[in-house]
């Protein structure tokens, strides 16, 4: 199982020194890192990079691109031109730097990409004209892996891609071999969205090219350590990525503003692991007889299984 954790929430209490957060992560048994780009790349060139990471035994998912600044009322979307240009611009220097580095994925969040009144955009010009980035994007590293992630809203009122629905709509629309879709468990379930259900459809379809794990109430990002708050439902998502022999990393985008940074994500490793433990002792097989079954009552049994 690969693991990776979010490096912003190390940066403060290791001084904002990304040597001495991967010395941190490799004493945890992490064993991948992903980037933020260009955030965390800045003054390292993808050899040094690599490195850095090399000295550490830990090894690159990829890289996430953080727009910021200028692209604050929309990236690729952006009904100003010259500045959709300059994200998509920045979307193709993320995929050299991720090729150089050894990475797998590019994850593209468009966070600012949407509206937060009616009337204030074009829905189908901007529609298009972030398909026809996607496929610029796709096309210009059609070897690196580019993944579309979707959140509801935050920071603006409505995401454009807002949704598994329209996350799957774009993506095959775009058509591309190297697209798919990144699932954040949290943003799902702000959506009200069933985890499970987006892993399932896209593992077997070979496109499930990022997991962002955590844990909320849906009504906010909340970024809680995984399986606090909706354990069943985190057994379910984890069962449909290993049915699926999804192989990248399970990245813990937790937020631990008041914990220790460090023995938050010690109970996250700790958590997957045994959730995982949990799915093999009960068995594949016979999970999926139980959901064979189309029974209410049998999926209760289940779960007092899991509870052992």
């Amino acid at each position: 199982m690969k693991l990776a954790t979010r490096i912003n929430s190390f940066l403060p209490k290791f001084d904002h020194d990304l040597e001495k957060v991967f010395g941190e992560f490799k004493n945890l048994g992490l064993s991948h890192v992903d980037l933020n780009y260009p955030e965390h790349v800045v003054n390292h060139t993808p050899a040094d990079m690599k490195e850095l990471l090399a000295k550490n035994d830990l090894k690159p998912n990829g890289v996430a691109l953080r727009f910021r600044e200028e692209f604050i009322n929309g990236e690729i979307g952006n009904a100003n031109l010259t500045i959709s240009a300059e994200a998509l611009k920045l979307c193709k220097e993320a995929a050299d730097y991720c090729r150089e580095l050894g990475g797998d994925i590019v994850t593209i969040w468009l966070g600012f990409d949407g509206f937060d009144y009616s009337f204030q955009i074009n829905y189908e010009k901007v529609w298009n004209q972030i398909r026809d980035c996607f496929i610029e994007i796709a096309d210009y590293a059609p070897d690196v892996k580019f993944s579309i992630e979707y959140k509801p809203f935050q920071p603006r009122a409505y995401a454009f891609i807002d949704s598994f629905g329209l996350a799957l709509a774009m993506m095959n629309e775009v058509k591309r071999d190297n697209l798919g879709i990144t699932l954040d468990f949290c943003h799902m379930l702000m959506k009200h969205e069933n985890p499970a259900y987006g892993a399932s459809i896209l593992g077997s379809r070979q496109k499930l090219y990022g997991v962002h794990l955590n844990d909320g109430y849906g009504l906010n990002d909340d970024g809680l350590m995984i399986g606090t708050s909706n354990l069943v439902k985190t057994i379910e998502f984890l069962y449909y990525a290993k049915l699926h022999d999804y192989d990248y990393a399970f990245y813990f985008d937790t937020f631990p503003v008041i914990e220790d940074p460090v023995e938050e994500c010690q109970r996250n490793i700790k958590m997957i692991k045994k959730l995982d433990e949990l799915i093999d002792r009960v068995g594949m097989a016979e999970i999926q007889a139980v959901i064979n079954e189309n029974s209410a009552v049998k999926a209760s049994d289940l779960i007092l299984a899991f509870l052992g």
